[in-house]
């Protein structure tokens, strides 16, 4: 059981890392930007499929990430630039009917593009196999890599925001764009940077996850919803925030769907029990994001208002 455990844990892990990549993009576009994008899942999907094109392309799946990273920032820029540049003065209403469109276009465009049949990526072999872990559990290496990446891009972006001059503006632009912009500060520039940012990393989660999952069209609507709860849990604008409540987020489902069936056989019949617990598992996040947000209403690490 504590072998079960353990592998659990570590994948809940993983799936935090890679639901904090996507969400740190979208809390700080939301934290300093004000603005709803429900179309950053779709970023997520196109990385995915470029990772998984130019990898097939090449030969190579390093070749294939160096290629389908400026590839995905292109295309964000593009989305920033055409779109949602025209958005940033409209309701939040018009925002979320605007990109929720542009999801469904998006997503329409890239089963015309490459099919709606699932496309899987190899693993590169030199992060195939697995390691023995505490001497009792095999964990596969290339996930042991998704969780080592995810935590270099956490202590990279620490850095940048905190001891650095974008990482200033940034944090003064979540606080106060109004100033920001009477001091001289382009916002433009420095919008289109942050959204370039958030596109890079929800397409550098895309390609991570390339290799562990099938690559198929409806892959940015799901990780959407749990990159929003993480965002609500974490506190909007906040990247700290956006960290602790991706894993906990990602424990907590893992854990969930896996530990549930077994917990509720003590009450239940083995038969009653899987189903309930099937059930319940899903909710768990949601749960979870409620209490969090009855003790402290912006979130852990969110601005109180005043």
């Amino acid at each position: 059981m504590f072998n079960l455990f353990l592998l659990q844990l570590l994948n809940g892990v993983q799936l935090g890392i890679l639901l904090f990549l996507v969400a740190a993009g979208l809390t700080l576009i939301f934290g300093i930007m004000d603005f709803i994008n429900i179309a950053h899942g779709v970023l997520y999907m196109v990385g995915a499929y470029l990772m998984a094109t130019f990898a097939a392309a090449t030969g190579n799946f390093w070749l294939g990430l160096l290629v389908a990273m400026p590839a995905v920032v292109v295309f964000g820029l593009a989305l920033e630039v055409f779109l949602f540049r025209r958005l940033y003065d409209r309701s939040h209403l018009d925002q979320v009917l605007a990109t929720f469109g542009l999801m469904l276009i998006v997503t329409e465009g890239v089963r015309m593009i490459w099919g709606s049949s699932p496309i899987f990526v190899p693993v590169p072999e030199l992060l195939s196999g697995s390691i023995r872990l505490l001497g009792i559990i095999n964990y596969p290496v290339y996930r042991l890599a998704i969780i080592a990446a995810g935590l270099a891009v956490a202590v990279g972006l620490y850095v940048m925001i905190n001891h650095s001059r974008i990482g200033m503006l940034l944090r003064a632009g979540a606080s106060n764009r109004p100033v920001v912009s009477a001091l001289g500060v382009n916002i433009t520039w420095l919008f289109a940077f942050v959204f370039a940012f958030g596109a890079m990393l929800a397409g550098f989660a895309g390609a991570l996850v390339a290799p562990v999952l099938s690559v198929d069209p409806g892959m940015g609507g799901s990780v959407l919803i749990l990159a929003f709860v993480v965002v609500v849990i974490g506190g909007i604008g906040s990247v700290k925030g956006a960290f602790v409540a991706a894993l906990l987020v990602g424990v907590v489902d893992t854990l969930g769907r896996t530990f549930g069936p077994i917990l509720l056989q003590m009450a239940m019949d083995p038969s009653a029990a899987s189903q309930t617990g099937r059930t319940l598992a899903p909710m768990l996040i949601y749960i979870l994001m409620a209490l969090v947000l009855a003790i402290r209403p912006s979130g852990l690490f969110g601005r109180r208002a005043a």
